[in-house]
């Protein structure tokens, strides 16, 4: 990116001169960090650590930076959802890429390995609960990369229009479809199971569930078990990674996302030991991280 100055208004810093949302400095943070959306599930993951040299907090983001081994690594939670990604991206990427004393771009751009560990729902009855799985690429329901100037692959274009004309025309949905970064993908790809991840905008229309209020686009879940493009199926239901994926590939860090697969659809089965299995599971990816 060009050298250029950031508007006040545009990135918001706090009195110690910490991002806005995060509370964070540039030195707070590793170049690899690990996403969670459950503030409790930060603990979980840095208990872990062989050194915790930092703790803070704000609102639904809490971060801990430490180390394991020699690697310097952080992990904070995101909340629910593709709009606490907006926030948590665009300032981490701004404690990295901006100086923030004179609010310029530097010019030597510093790329972030994004790692997302979550909790997810299979929609293929193959795939096994308790097991984990590797987002190849994401269908975001959501509307967040809709705002940022975005250049799909050839691949991804074509993908997109599969999943498009499926969609019967009173669907009112804009999808978008991104990949996973390159090298981590090709990095954990041989180690785990992978599919394609839909992001859904809330949990319960939104995944196709129905307690009271009905559901205006009653046949989607169908339609998305149904798809297959060039042997690729659409595997499981969360709330994050296509937003991870927009954002990572549109400020140019590298981004994958483990799910780990507490329920599946397809056959009404949910874990007997969810926080067991996560906890199996985030010993597992940090394992094959280092």
């Amino acid at each position: 990116m060009a050298l250029r100055q950031i508007k006040s208004t545009d990135l918001i810093l706090n009195d110690d001169g910490s991002v806005y949302h995060l509370n964070l400095l540039p030195e707070d943070i590793a170049n690899t960090i690990i996403t969670v959306g459950d503030p409790d599930r930060v603990a979980e993951l840095s208990k872990y650590f062989d050194e915790i040299e930092l703790k803070k907090s704000k609102r639904e983001f809490i971060t801990h930076t430490g180390r394991i081994g020699k690697h310097r690594i952080s992990v904070i939670s995101t909340g629910i959802g593709t709009g606490n990604i907006d926030i948590v991206l665009n300032e981490l990427d701004a404690l990295k890429n901006v100086d923030l004393k004179t609010r310029f771009i530097k010019p030597d751009f510093q790329k972030l390995n994004i790692i997302r560990i979550g909790t997810s729902g299979a929609i293929q009855k193959e795939i096994p609960v308790n097991s984990i799985l590797i987002s190849s690429a994401a269908f975001g329901l959501d509307n967040v990369i809709q705002f940022y100037q975005h250049q799909p692959s050839s691949e991804e274009r074509a993908c997109l229009s599969a999943f498009e004309q499926l969609l019967p025309s009173g669907y009112t949905i804009k999808p978008y479809y991104i990949s996973a970064g390159k090298e981590l993908f090709e990095r954990f790809s041989k180690d785990f199971m992978q599919g394609i991840t839909i992001t859904a905008p809330g949990f319960y229309a939104p995944q196709g569930r129905t307690v009271r209020a009905l559901h205006s686009m009653p046949l989607l879940m169908d339609l998305i078990s149904a798809f297959n493009f060039d042997g690729k199926k659409i595997t499981n239901l969360e709330m994050e990674t296509a937003g991870i994926y927009g954002l990572a590939s549109v400020l140019g860090h590298q981004a994958i996302s483990f799910n780990v697969i507490l329920a599946n659809r397809a056959t009404d089965e949910f874990s007997k030991d969810p926080a067991g299995v996560m906890d199996r599971g985030i010993k597992e990816i940090l394992g094959s991280l280092f």
